[in-house]
C-alpha cells in the first residue's frame, strides 16, 4: 500500500505572522513527514541510550512497534548478541561511543536482531547529537539491512571462486597438454633416432652380403651362399619385426586393438612354442616349469604369443647361451601366473623406472640389438587382459618377469 504524504506550503499554513508555536509544529511535522518517507532504518538515542524517536522503516525492520521502542534500551533491544549469539557488551558497541566521545562510527559487519529472535545483517552510522551550546545530548543511528547485498556479495565471491577453480583446472589441462606434447616430442625424436639406427643396421648388412654375393658369386660354394641368404633372410625379419611392432604400438593408442579371450591349457601352449625353432638353445634348453599337467585360462592367444614371445626373446638375447632360463606356469586365486626367469646380465636399478617406456633400453645393453618396443608391447598388452606385470633383477644375477593374467 502506498502511502502519500501532503506537507502545505509555508504561506497556507505558517503566514509570516504565525505565532512561534505554529511554526515549531510545522518543523515537527516536516522532521516526521521525512522521518517516515525514508527508506532506511533511523532512531534517536539519549545519553543513557534508551529511545528518543523512531521512523517506520526502523519498526519494520525488527518487528517492533513504536510504542514498544519509545523509551527502551535499544541496545538490549536489538543489538545484544553478536552473530555467533554470544553477548555484546554494551561498553564495546560503537553506537555509545558516538555520544560519549562525540565521533562518527561506521560499522558495515554486524548484525541486529528481530523480535522474532533472528537477526538479519546491517550497515550503520551512529552519529552524535548537541544541543544549542554544542553539549553532546545523545545519537543518531541510520541502519540498513545488507542482506541482499551480502547475498550477492556470496553469489559473487562463489562465482569468482568458480571461476577461479576452472582457471586452475583450465591451466592445469594446459600444462598436462605441454608436457604430453614435450613427451611426444623427445619419444619422436628417439623413434627417429632408433628406426635410423635399427633399419640402417640390417640394411647395411643386406647391402654388404649381396654385394659379396655379386663379386664371388662363381667363387663362392653352395652352403656359402646359403649362408649368405639366411644372413639376408635374418636382417629382413629383424626390419619386419620392428616396422610389426610399431605397428602393434600405434593400434594400442589408437585403441583398435581387439581382445579375443578363448579357453587355453597354458601347458599345451608353452610346450607348443618352446618347441618353435625361435627358443631352441643347444647349450642350454629353456625349462619348462609347472607342478600341473594342465592350466586352464581364458585368454587371448595372439596378445600371449606376443607378450611370451618378448619376455623370451629378451631373455635369450641377455642370457649366454650357457646360462639357464625358465618359463614357470601356476595358477593361483583366480590368476594365471607366468614367470621368465634368466640369470643374464640383469638390469641396473637406474633403468627401472622407465624400462615399460617406448624406446628405453637399459645402459649395460652395450652392442646386443633391440629396438626398445618390446617390454612397451608386453606392458600394454597386458594391461589389455586386465592383468599385471613385475620385474624384479640384480645386475650380472638375471631377471624375473612375472605376469599375472585373470583366468
Amino acid at each position: 500500500m502506498t502511502q502519500t504524504y501532503w506537507l502545505p506550503s509555508r504561506e497556507a499554513s505558517t503566514p509570516a505572522t504565525a505565532p512561534l508555536g505554529q511554526e515549531l509544529e510545522h518543523l515537527r511535522r516536516q522532521h516526521q513527514l521525512i522521518l517516515n518517507a525514508v527508506g532506511e532504518g533511523i532512531y534517536g538515542l539519549d545519553l543513557d541510550g534508551n529511545v528518543t524517536f523512531v521512523n517506520p522503516a526502523a519498526t519494520d525492520m525488527i518487528g517492533w512497534s513504536t510504542e514498544e521502542l519509545i523509551g527502551q534500551s535499544m541496545h538490549a533491544v536489538m543489538h545484544h548478541s553478536l552473530v555467533d549469539g554470544s553477548p555484546y557488551q554494551r561498553e564495546a558497541c560503537p553506537i555509545y561511543a558516538a555520544f560519549q566521545d562525540g565521533s562518527v562510527r561506521h560499522i558495515a559487519n554486524e548484525v541486529f536482531w528481530h523480535k522474532d529472535g533472528t537477526s538479519f545483517p546491517v550497515e550503520y552510522i551512529s552519529t552524535p547529537m548537541r544541543d544549542e551550546d554544542g553539549q553532546l545530548i545523545g545519537a543518531v543511528v541510520t541502519f540498513r539491512d545488507i542482506t541482499q547485498r551480502r547475498w550477492a556479495e556470496e553469489v559473487l565471491q562463489r562465482a569468482n571462486e568458480e571461476l577461479e577453480q576452472k582457471v586452475q583446472e583450465r591451466t592445469a589441462e594446459l600444462q598436462a597438454a605441454n608436457q604430453q606434447l614435450r613427451q611426444l616430442s623427445d619419444m619422436r625424436s628417439r623413434f627417429v633416432s632408433m628406426v635410423c639406427h635399427e633399419f640402417r643396421n640390417p640394411l647395411n648388412n643386406i647391402a654388404l652380403t649381396v654385394s659379396s654375393l655379386n663379386r664371388y658369386d662363381t667363387q663362392l660354394r653352395p652352403d656359402e651362399k646359403n649362408d649368405y641368404l639366411l644372413t639376408i633372410n635374418a636382417n629382413v625379419e629383424r626390419m619386419t619385426q620392428m616396422i610389426d611392432d610399431i605397428l602393434v604400438i600405434g593400434k594400442i593408442e589408437a585403441k583398435v586393438l581387439e581382445v579375443n579371450p578363448k579357453p587355453l591349457d597354458l601347458v599345451t601352449f608353452c610346450q607348443g612354442l618352446l618347441a618353435e625353432g625361435d627358443y631352441r638353445r643347444p647349450q642350454a634348453p629353456i625349462q619348462l616349469v609347472c607342478r600341473s599337467r594342465q592350466v586352464l585360462a581364458c585368454l587371448d592367444e595372439r596378445l600371449l604369443r606376443s607378450i611370451l614371445n618378448n619376455l623370451l626373446s629378451n631373455a635369450i638375447r641377455y642370457t649366454p647361451g650357457d646360462r639357464p632360463i625358465w618359463l614357470k606356469l601356476a595358477k593361483q586365486r583366480g590368476q594365471a601366473i607366468i614367470k621368465v626367469q634368466d640369470e643374464g646380465i640383469g638390469i641396473p636399478p637406474g633403468d627401472r623406472r622407465q624400462l615399460f617406456e617406448p624406446f628405453h633400453r637399459g645402459q649395460n645393453v652395450s652392442n646386443i640389438p633391440g629396438t626398445g618396443l618390446g617390454l612397451s608391447i608386453v606392458k600394454q598388452f597386458v594391461q589389455l587382459q586386465q592383468g599385471t606385470i613385475k620385474v624384479t633383477s640384480r645386475v650380472g644375477a638375471g631377471t624375473t618377469f612375472t605376469v599375472s593374467l585373470p583366468a
